[in-house]
């Protein structure tokens, strides 16, 4: 009896170029299944809503789906980061065409990140990233900073921390759109800054 061991991979562009040389798709689905939860947890991060972002996800395996055929892809993992934060930075603009009339949500203006920050973002480890978010956060507005900590590392939704810091659901949703536009600039400044050997 003839017993058939799955393929085994090393690593992801193991696994990018068999699925692009053989269209195998469940070479493409374990590939996808590795980065899944990171890619859901920044469509959370940017669109806010857990039905929208799972919406995202789906969009994005789509997406993947006939891209990878085709691309040169030397860093996958930050491919796929650039890939996944435009994605959903296309979603907000069109949510934003939508929603004229929230001009809480209108006067924020989101910029694409290239493929060399989101290289530059890959490069550094994720014990100094997570230095580079606790000294930011340290650097924002207190309304900003309490509203944010609350919906990301809480996961409190808007109402329960307007109840809890008695504002309103809109200017929750407008501190925490304001800090993590701060946040994100600080973070940025950072990279840019020659790091100490």
């Amino acid at each position: 009896m003839w017993l058939f061991k799955k393929k085994t991979f090393g690593d992801d562009q193991d696994m990018l170029l068999h699925y692009k040389q053989s269209g195998d798709q469940t070479v493409f689905s374990d590939l996808f299944k590795k980065h899944v939860t990171s890619i859901y947890g920044t469509c959370v991060f940017y669109l806010q809503d857990k039905d929208d972002a799972q919406d995202a996800v789906m969009q994005i395996f789509e997406k993947l789906l006939v891209d990878l055929r085709t691309r040169e892809i030397e860093n996958f993992k930050a491919w796929l980061s650039f890939v996944v934060r435009n994605h959903c930075i296309s979603m907000i603009r069109k949510k934003k065409t939508q929603l004229k009339n929230n001009r809480s949500y209108c006067e924020f203006e989101y910029e694409e990140t290239s493929y060399e920050t989101e290289l530059k973002i890959d490069s550094v480890s994720d014990d100094q990233m997570l230095q580079y978010m606790r000294d930011s956060m340290s650097s924002l507005k207190p309304k900003q900073r309490e509203c944010v900590e609350l919906f990301y590392l809480k996961s409190m939704s808007y109402q329960q921390i307007a109840d809890s810091l008695h504002y309103s659901v809109n200017e929750v949703k407008s501190y925490i759109q304001n800090g993590k536009r701060n946040l994100k600039l600080l973070i940025e400044d950072k990279l840019k800054q020659p790091r100490k050997s």
